[in-house]
């Protein structure tokens, strides 16, 4: 009977409205809503804040929106309703929810909602331990909030709930420094916001970071400080979390007298909450005090029951929890064997969880970049063996046909071999065209991949997400021309420019790179081979700039030289190439570089479809000292 009574005030708690006709007053509000038709999400839940957790009247908002075709609001809604599923451990629902409201602020495009969702859904996602997809929602919905150039009060407070989920995350991969460097920027934004809720949140959060490090004390001070701020904003649902935590470190210091006080309270204050989650835990940290205290019959009712909850409700890491601490009751009660298969179900369970986390998707990168990588020398390869087996074709037609030059028909034979030698020795040159820029396309990808590995050592987050963006955009560019025998020089230009991008993040943004075109020149009608600018970008970079202490300059200008040329020249201010050889002859390792050669290579296959010739020139530039002041290449160009 006491259960029966517990739920049913329970799901009065959730749904007050229940049995009772919706208000008058909110059927008001709700249709002067739809017919004012808000944009904003400041605007909805300031309207809406004094009814944003009863489930019921906004299930009739929804309906009302739905059916007046009101999508800003349908959405908001769903997912407020989602939010207080959620809050009680009901994350299949849930996540159908925010899906709804995500699919209706995509259709009608406004950000603010769709980060929401977003968030919302990484949250649920976080809260069953799927660590990959709640990355990526969290993630998606930081990058989309970073690109508002002014943004809302709203805009402000998700990129600081995504910094906190993000923060979660990391929590959840053990990586405990990373997620309170996240935590810590959450709180630098929540306190210029003034966010109570916010500061509450994170400084929990980095209480449990510093628990599982071993610093109690430290945890100590930041559950202290979440609990104070959830007083000041009268918030049963954060008391309830920060007591629980507060005891846990009780039972850690071997005070389980003060953890129960603090405990007991929480049973009924939490099952009113709804959120299973939170019980569980006090349940499971219950039964840990009794045991403590020799307690044992209660001790193993308390951790069996929170056992039940999370296997009921599905919670991998509360799960996991049950059964440490029924080992430790058993191994307390001398029941060496119980505690031991208990220990071993603890075991079994943290490595299931463990193989379903996040480091499989940071290896799908990796394997990603590596796949592309082998298919390129794949490539080459498949091109090299064309160009023997044209020439074996070649020498055998030869043998043939100086067979059987004889007689009258010898001269017809000649000519119909010279056709046939001409045609085959193009072939041989668009192959060894092509060969060439597949060649290139790994050693490009060979310098960007390193800029990626650096970001990752240095685990940020944001220059990772930045810098894997830039370069997508330019492995679709090399992929898009790496069929064509030519681009155009803008085509050119525009990859260059995101290549020195891309390097210029990993010189913390000291290049100052410039390009300047001459008006009468029209870019998009020369053409030029792909990425053939690029080595000798490079070479300035890391031979002339990188050694080179102070500013640094890289100016690349097209320049219409004579009839039939253009010249491109590539200035730096780097040491000079007299500086540069000595730091080459110095390093430990040496590289042998072949982009340059190679370049100059295809240059002299592509000037031989034009008149003129290409020619590549480098100055070493000095000062009215005779100090060198760095390089200038001139590539001239043939146009015609």
């Amino acid at each position: 009977m006491k259960d029966i009574l517990l739920f049913f005030s329970f799901f009065l708690a959730l749904f007050p409205s229940f049995g009772q006709e919706i208000p008058t007053t909110f059927k008001e509000k709700a249709e002067r809503l739809v017919q004012m038709r808000p944009k904003t999400y400041l605007t909805l839940d300031t309207e809406l804040k004094s009814e944003k957790r009863d489930t019921t009247l906004l299930r009739y908002f929804a309906n009302l929106c739905e059916k007046e075709n009101y999508l800003e609001g349908q959405a908001y809604a769903l997912d407020q309703i989602g939010t207080k599923y959620r809050n009680i451990s009901q994350y299949k629902k849930a996540v159908d929810l925010h899906q709804q409201a995500l699919e209706l602020s995509e259709k009608i495009n406004n950000t603010e909602l769709k980060v929401l969702s977003l968030n919302m859904l990484g949250v649920v996602y976080r809260r069953t331990d799927a660590i990959k997809t709640a990355l990526d929602y969290n993630q998606k919905a930081l990058e989309l909030a970073e690109e508002v150039e002014n943004p809302s009060h709203h805009i402000k407070r998700s990129i600081n709930v995504s910094l906190n989920s993000i923060g979660n995350l990391y929590q959840a991969l053990e990586q405990y420094d990373l997620a309170i460097v996240q935590f810590k920027r959450a709180l630098k934004f929540e306190t210029e916001l003034d966010n109570k809720l916010g500061l509450a949140i994170n400084h929990q959060n980095i209480g449990d970071c510093l628990e599982k490090k071993g610093d109690l004390e430290g945890a100590l001070e930041n559950y202290r400080k979440s609990l104070a701020y959830n007083e000041e904003i009268n918030s049963d649902f954060g008391r309830v979390i920060c007591k629980n935590s507060l005891a846990q470190i009780y039972l850690k210091q071997d005070m389980p007298y003060a953890a129960l006080v603090l405990l007991e309270p929480l049973h009924e204050q939490s099952k009113s909450i709804g959120d299973f989650f939170i019980t569980a835990s006090i349940y499971i940290n219950t039964g840990w005090a009794h045991t403590k205290l020799g307690n044992f019959d209660k001790a193993g009712k308390f951790i069996m029951d929170g056992l039940e909850m999370s296997k009921n409700r599905n919670m991998p890491s509360n799960i996991l929890y049950g059964y440490q601490k029924l080992s430790d009751y058993e191994k307390e009660r001398g029941n060496y064997k119980e505690a031991y298969e208990y220990y071993k179900k603890a075991d079994e369970y943290e490595n299931e969880i463990t193989s379903a986390t996040n480091v499989r998707y940071m290896n799908d990168i990796i394997v990603r970049y590596e796949a592309d990588k082998k298919n390129n020398q794949i490539s080459v390869l498949a091109k090299e063996n064309e160009i023997v087996r044209l020439r074996l074709r070649k020498n055998q037609t030869t043998l043939l046909v100086s067979a059987l030059i004889v007689g009258l028909i010898s001269s017809i034979l000649y000519i119909l071999y010279r056709q046939y030698q001409s045609n085959n020795e193009k072939r041989v040159l668009s192959l060894e065209q092509n060969m060439l820029r597949s060649q290139m396309n790994p050693h490009f990808l060979f310098n960007s991949l390193n800029s990626i590995k650096l970001y990752i050592i240095n685990n940020e987050q944001k220059n990772a997400v930045h810098y894997l963006n830039k370069f997508s955009k330019l492995i679709r560019k090399i992929l898009e021309a790496s069929s064509l025998k030519e681009i155009s020089l803008a085509e050119e230009l525009e990859t260059v420019e995101l290549y020195m991008n891309i390097e210029n993040i990993r010189f913390s943004n000291e290049i100052d790179f410039k390009i300047s075109v001459d008006d009468d020149i029209n870019i998009d009608n020369i053409k030029v081979p792909s990425l053939a600018l690029q080595p000798f970008l490079e070479n300035s970079l890391w031979h002339g700039l990188s050694p080179k202490e102070g500013k640094k300059i890289i100016q690349l200008n097209i320049k219409k030289k004579k009839q039939g040329f253009i010249s491109i020249e590539i200035i730096d201010n780097g040491v000079g190439r007299g500086a540069a050889q000595t730091n080459k002859e110095n390093r430990v390792l040496k590289r042998k570089s072949v982009g340059i050669r190679i370049t100059k290579e295809r240059f002299a296959n592509f000037s031989k479809d034009y008149q003129n010739n290409f020619v590549v020139d480098i100055v070493d530039l000095f000062d009215d000292k005779g100090n060198p002041k760095g390089t200038k290449v001139i590539l001239d160009v043939p146009t015609v």
